[in-house]
């Protein structure tokens, strides 16, 4: 038996009201940061699904989007080493569909049938923008789920799938665009919806011997309000008490995760033998069958997606949102930032990337960044690796920075203590000065710090703990 053992998502604590962008539209949507993209909300959502997990017995990382921030870049080996998983696993990046997500999903339950691996980590993440003012910028949404798929312990087995392959232009974006574009709904609805959905489930249905009646719930990832409401009723599902809800009014749709954040949703929701029918599009479709097997609480080992959902702050102005993507423009600083360096960033991976400090094994004091020589008893070369990421910490001290430039001035910089040892300089995300208490709990988030000379920098801030 192959399926879920585990899930996270991330949610940006973000949201903006639907209205400020088209006017009449209810609800809000969810904004990442401006330090903030595919890559470290993946690395959210994975640390989410990975709490308490061995990482060194996963065996795969795929990571899944439309928007990733290199065109030519292993971006699941970024993710995987974020998250400090071993260096002798297979990653892979699947990208250029909405339903990229849901063949990751089923290239990992493929993997661990074959016996090639016994557990993948599969994250998908998306930051999708359409035109300025426009019902698609509206409507989507940015944000990250994350499943570890194994044979043992399974929450949910994905038992069939069945996938259907369309060419059509419907919904595409080109290199030389930021921007989505779409056909005439109509078109779209009736030739791309609607017929290849049904497709892929009668697919699923015939090769499996199921049918309507098997199905506790419909979980409908595509990315349209009205087809959400129709396509239920063509298939005889009740489409109040059976259909997933489809997260537009407090989220958006978030591209390549957004099937598999509604899978996850309707996970949290779920029973022990409920059975779950998935369906994913995005020029073709696929259609998943789960069986849920054992407790769902058992699943969600971090905040999950109902905590991220009620963990949230409201930007009041649309500007903000502007110029946080880059489309407004705004002056930058004009003194010299220096050059990047790739083979100082390739030197630094494990305290920049993976946040790992030292312990020295002779009197046990944590030290970050990694020192030759321990600072409390001055012993050389007697220190062991360990992770930080994931560790709780406390504000020891801050400074607020009202004269370097950022895009959500002040800078904020903390010193922070963590939990079980160690202390960290760094900027801080999430947080108004007025907020911050000496000795209030934060947590490490994976952020991006610049972009400089076509390179993405990336690094960990401290951030309030959502509760």
């Amino acid at each position: 038996m192959v399926g879920i053992t585990s899930w996270g998502a991330y949610i940006p604590l973000w949201r903006l009201s639907r209205s400020a962008i088209t006017r009449g539209l209810k609800g809000e949507r969810a904004i990442a940061g401006h330090d903030e993209d595919s890559i470290t909300m993946a690395v959210g959502a994975s640390m989410d699904c990975l709490k308490g997990a061995d990482r060194q017995a996963i065996d795969g990382l795929f990571f899944a989007s439309t928007t990733s921030p290199y065109s030519e870049k292993l971006c699941a080996a970024l993710v995987a080493t974020a998250v400090d998983l071993r260096r002798d696993i297979v990653t892979a990046d699947f990208s250029n569909s909405l339903r990229a997500g849901s063949i990751a999903l089923e290239a990992a339950v493929d993997s661990v049938k074959a016996g090639s691996a016994k557990q993948i980590l599969v994250v998908a993440s998306d930051c999708r923008m359409g035109t300025p003012g426009s019902v698609w910028e509206a409507n989507c949404g940015d944000g990250a789920v994350a499943f570890l798929i194994g044979c043992e312990n399974v929450i949910a087995e994905i038992d069939a799938y069945h996938s259907v392959c369309d060419e059509m232009l419907d919904v595409w974006r080109t290199l030389e665009s930021p921007f989505i574009r779409s056909w005439e709904s109509r078109f779209v609805s009736s030739e791309g919806y609607l017929r290849v959905c049904k497709e892929a489930i009668a697919g699923l249905m015939a090769k499996a011997s199921l049918s309507q009646k098997s199905f506790s719930k419909l979980v409908i990832g595509v990315h349209d309000e009205k087809f959400q409401k129709s396509l239920p009723k063509v298939l005889g599902f009740d489409s109040e008490e059976n259909v997933q809800d489809s997260l537009f009014a407090s989220v958006g749709g978030t591209g390549a995760a957004y099937a598999l954040m509604l899978l996850q949703a309707s996970l949290e929701e779920s029973r022990e033998e409920d059975r779950i029918l998935l369906v994913s599009y995005g020029n073709g479709a696929d259609a998943l069958s789960l069986k849920v097997k054992g407790p769902v609480s058992g699943g969600r080992s971090g905040l999950g997606l109902r905590g991220h959902l009620e963990s949230k702050k409201t930007i009041e102005d649309y500007r903000t949102y502007l110029r946080w993507r880059e489309l407004l423009p705004y002056e930058r600083p004009s003194y010299f930032l220096g050059e990047t360096s790739p083979p100082a960033l390739w030197r630094e991976v494990d305290q920049n990337i993976r946040l790992s400090g030292v312990k020295c094994t002779s009197c046990g004091t944590v030290q970050y960044p990694p020192q030759e020589i321990c600072t409390k008893c001055h012993t050389q070369d007697k220190f062991e690796k360990v992770r930080l990421s994931d560790k709780i910490a406390k504000l020891w001290t801050y400074s607020s920075d009202h004269v370097s430039w950022t895009p959500d001035p002040p800078l904020i910089t903390t010193i922070v203590n963590l939990e079980g040892g160690g202390r960290i300089q760094c900027l801080m995300a999430e947080a108004k000065e007025e907020e911050l208490t000496i000795g209030m709990p934060l947590s490490m988030s994976f952020r991006k710090l610049d972009f400089r000379e076509g390179i993405y920098v990336y690094s960990w801030k401290s951030v309030p703990v959502r509760a």
